[in-house]
């Protein structure tokens, strides 16, 4: 890809930070573009890493592996503008920090591109709410005995999705000691399918968890928590804190994430009797490719058509979508044999979320 495309894709990723709430990436990444431009250091590092696309989020692996060298006490300089280690960023100084930047670049080259050629996992604890809330629609019985599939899964965090805390003024679902509280999570007046489910289900109970990545991190090791823990923006605190909580409560449940693809994985399933089997991913169709995603459908069509009273198949999905003319991170849920229905969107780290009708 030519110099300038790459700094295309710098300067789209730039807005998209700040319009997502991250005055600080917003700001470093449309320098980033211009040092790009200018044939500097960022230039530099990214040689050889052009020629990936727009959805290998190759401005967030940059970053990503800028913001672990903050993390691990490598770029002290840095560090005092980011306030995920204590820093601070003044969006009044935009420049403050981008020289202490450049110089993290240029003196840690290796290092930046071993982080160049990882996939981005956010592992994005803000949207277990629409995942949650799916499941709160799907599953008739508290009583029911869940058995619980991710696709894309990263660190499985969202597979303790039943272990948080989600608040909102008309409803509050989940353990109050929790160590991750989700809040807001609904914008509006919450549908009423949603506070039905909640009133149907004090707890949920998932006998199951399992998931699959391509590259999975295990969140109990220092390289796995580093990983994630690098990939937030670091002037988000609310998702600092839902990841540090997260890790948490991933340390006292335990779930299963194995190396595999969707498709792959998902032929491994089968229903059991006296249980709900549900399939669920968020954010990561678009990482999967389009061949992959047609063998990844026809498996959720198979266990779709084996879904019986007795043994029962839920499809939950947090996606970007068209959904009529529009473009939006939706929740869909597919029940059984039934058509596949929107339930509600979300920002993309999917926190709030609204019902149809609300924008």
């Amino acid at each position: 890809m030519p110099r300038d495309q790459v700094a295309l894709v710098f300067s789209k990723q730039a807005i998209a930070c700040a319009r997502l709430g991250s005055p600080l990436y917003g700001a470093l990444l449309e320098r980033v573009a211009r040092d790009i431009r200018e044939g500097g250091p960022c230039a530099d590092v990214l040689d050889g890493y052009g020629d990936l696309s727009e959805t290998d989020a190759l401005p967030l692996r940059l970053m990503g592996a800028v913001h672990a060298l903050v993390l691990t006490g490598r770029a002290p300089e840095l560090a005092e503008h980011y306030p995920s280690a204590g820093g601070v960023f003044d969006p009044g100084r935009p420049d403050a920090g981008w020289s202490a930047f450049l110089a993290t670049v240029a003196a840690e080259p290796g290092w930046v591109r071993e982080w160049l050629g990882r996939p981005p996992q956010t592992n994005e604890v803000g949207r277990a709410v629409l995942l949650l809330a799916g499941l709160l629609y799907a599953v008739p019985t508290a009583a029911l005995p869940i058995r619980l599939f991710e696709l894309g899964s990263s660190a499985g965090l969202n597979l303790r999705a039943e272990q948080f805390r989600y608040q909102a003024p008309d409803f509050s679902w989940g353990n109050p000691d929790s160590a991750v509280k989700l809040d807001p999570v609904w914008k509006g007046e919450a549908p009423g399918w949603l506070t039905e489910g909640v009133r149907r289900h004090q707890a949920l109970r998932i006998v199951e968890r399992r998931g699959c990545d391509l590259t999975p991190i295990d969140p109990l090791s220092p390289d796995g928590a580093l990983a994630l823990r690098a990939y937030v923006w670091p002037d988000q605190a609310a998702r600092v804190r839902r990841l540090d909580g997260a890790l948490r409560i991933a340390a006292k449940v335990p779930a299963t994430v194995g190396a595999a693809g969707a498709a792959e994985f998902l032929s491994g399933v089968r229903l059991e009797p006296g249980t709900m089997t549900v399939v669920w991913h968020s954010v990561m169709r678009q990482y999967v490719p389009d061949a992959e995603w047609a063998l990844v459908e026809r498996e959720l069509e198979r266990l779709a058509a084996a879904s019986t009273v007795d043994a029962g198949f839920v499809h939950l999905s947090f996606e970007p979508r068209t959904v009529g003319e529009l473009q939006r991170f939706a929740l869909s849920a597919r029940l059984g044999r039934a058509p596949e229905e929107f339930l509600a969107f979300a920002a993309p780290h999917g926190l709030p979320a609204w019902s149809p009708g609300q924008d």
